[in-house]
């Protein structure tokens, strides 16, 4: 297809950016609000629980919304965008619903509908909600991703204030989910209504292992992968403990409350940024930079103790975190020569950051211990983090000798 045959715009194309947003903010954005799960499941509602236990239920639901990118992936490349649209956005909400049903201390109720129920819905929206865009866009399309994207993070400022000021105010944990649930499923009807399609399936039907296969010999993109895996289990410790960690040192509940908020704002401020960095840098460049800056500063957790420090670490790592949720997809993008295969690719991709947000958080809460000895956590998920950096170094430097590869074969 030529450059010349996308719109670069329209009506369709900005509703559809648009309701992309919105997906983002509903799914991913109410996924990485569970730091405020974590502290109310481990101080009120489900006390005879670890936090190492507590923290499956969020580990669960950010593997399957990995995990289900690889199954949502192919379905798109099919032609099934609707059947997830619709399908995915009634299962997010049956599941918050049926949460706001869970009854304390009933560890396998909130596990059944928020960490596999919610997760799976997550999962099945992520992937046809971005790829969609590619439709619309070409010159624009890294900048559109991660303005979609960003919508993830302003639902992380926003949820975890009206969660806050619910569960723990008059309303309480069911009717509190309940306003929760009919907010995202006011929000997921609009982005259905807004969100279309353009142009049809491709008529070679790509081969899942054919291009797993292909995707197999693809160094960069395997480096690319390693990197997300190792690198999301280091991502996920502040979202899932700060908020904890800030209750722990009796900093009071109002600014333990509003700790998240800090840090996921600074996090929609970093991915809203990143569309202009992505501007004057390469994304390649621009990701190693921030996963280094996130190593960096998670080790630096080490020594927060006050209000002051806490506002400062959540400034400091949600700006940076919040340009790393925004860049992973440009970069699969980016390695993607073939877009008939950029599901599938995004699907292995989220398969790979599945692994990591399995196991990073539930290795956490063991470090911590039930004593809460807080240094273990950020000592384990900054060396976690500062590999992830180096895989992706490694993805770069192929990438480099690839397109001096490629001039030299154009100069001959």
């Amino acid at each position: 297809m030529q450059l010349l045959d996308f719109p670069e715009g329209g009506w369709s194309g900005w509703a559809t950016a648009i309701g992309a947003f919105l997906v983002q903010f509903s799914t991913y954005g109410y996924s990485i609000s569970f730091g405020v799960y974590q502290d109310f499941y481990a101080q009120t509602y489900l006390t005879n629980e670890t936090s190492s236990a507590i923290a499956w239920i969020g580990s669960t639901n950010a593997f399957l919304f990995e995990i289900c990118g690889l199954v949502a992936g192919r379905l798109y490349d099919r032609g099934y965008f609707y059947h997830l649209l619709y399908g995915a956005s009634l299962l997010q909400a049956f599941s918050l619903f049926m949460l706001s049903l869970a009854r304390p201390d009933n560890y396998y109720q909130v596990f059944l509908t928020q960490g596999i129920g919610s997760g799976c819905a997550a999962g099945l929206l992520y992937v046809p909600s971005m790829a969609v865009l590619s439709h619309y866009f070409n010159k624009r399309r890294e900048q559109l991703m991660t303005f979609a994207s960003s919508g993830a993070y302003l639902g992380a400022v926003v949820h975890p204030i009206m969660l806050n000021n619910t569960i723990n105010g008059q309303l309480g944990f069911a009717n509190g989910v309940r306003a929760s649930a009919g907010f995202v499923s006011g929000l997921l009807l609009i982005a259905c209504l807004l969100m279309r399609t353009r142009l049809p399936p491709s008529d070679s039907r790509t081969n899942f292992l054919a291009a797993a296969e292909k995707c197999g010999r693809d160094s960069a993109f395997i480096f690319g992968c390693l990197g997300l895996c190792i690198f999301v289990v280091a991502f996920y410790y502040p979202l899932f403990y700060l908020q904890l960690d800030a209750v722990r040192h009796d900093l009071g509940n109002t600014f333990s409350f509003y700790s998240l908020v800090i840090m996921n704002t600074a996090s929609f401020v970093g991915q809203l940024s990143s569309t202009v960095l992505v501007v004057y840098f390469h994304v390649p460049t621009v990701l190693i930079m921030v996963t280094f800056c996130c190593s960096v500063i998670i080790l630096g957790m080490i020594g927060v103790h006050t209000v002051a420090g806490f506002i400062v670490f959540g400034v400091l790592y949600g700006y940076f975190a919040g340009i790393f949720l925004a860049l992973w997809t440009p970069v699969m993008a980016l390695l993607t020569p073939d877009l008939s295969e950029l599901g599938v690719r995004m699907g292995i991709a989220c398969a790979a950051m599945a692994i990591g947000g399995l196991v990073g958080p539930p290795i956490s809460g063991a470090l911590l211990t039930p004593a809460y000895v807080w240094w273990r956590g950020a000592v384990f998920n900054g060396i976690a983090g500062a590999l992830g950096c180096t895989m992706f170094i490694v993805m770069q430097r192929i990438l480099i000798r690839r397109v001096q590869s490629q001039s030299q074969e154009l100069k001959l």
